[in-house]
């Protein structure tokens, strides 16, 4: 898993640009929902929490991407990344199976990106340590 440790700055930058890519949901919340899961909703209140939702996981892009460049701060970033993806995959199994379909994508992706960012935890860690 070397090529992990190796390819790491990639791995974040890719990531972080995809997880930017729902800024989408900011500007137009009932297009990003009908494009992720099929669906809508309506109202006020929607509009602020898709929107929010959308700025919120945007951050996390932004944050993998400033990760990719700044080393000391990769850890942080990725238990932040991995949190926030795990926290969605969770969500639509729990509780969006319906949603699967056309949500589907979007979890293995993240899944992948978590596994890859767990991997590189782990395997930098125990880099660190034989330093030691």
């Amino acid at each position: 898993m070397n090529w992990i440790v190796a390819k790491i700055k990639w791995i974040m930058l890719v990531s972080g640009l995809l997880t930017c890519t729902l800024f989408y949901a900011a500007i137009a919340p009932q297009a990003a929902l009908r494009s992720t899961f099929g669906d809508s909703l309506e109202g006020q209140l929607a509009e602020i929490i898709v929107r929010n939702w959308g700025a919120l996981i945007t951050l996390v892009g932004v944050m993998q991407i400033y990760g990719a460049f700044n080393p000391p701060m990769r850890r942080f970033v990725l238990v932040i990344a991995c949190v926030s993806k795990l926290t969605f995959i969770s969500l639509v199994l729990i509780y969006g199976r319906q949603y699967l379909a056309q949500a589907g994508l979007a979890i293995a992706i993240d899944s992948v990106m978590v596994i890859l960012f767990i991997i590189y935890m782990f395997s930098d860690r125990q880099k660190v340590t034989k330093k030691i």
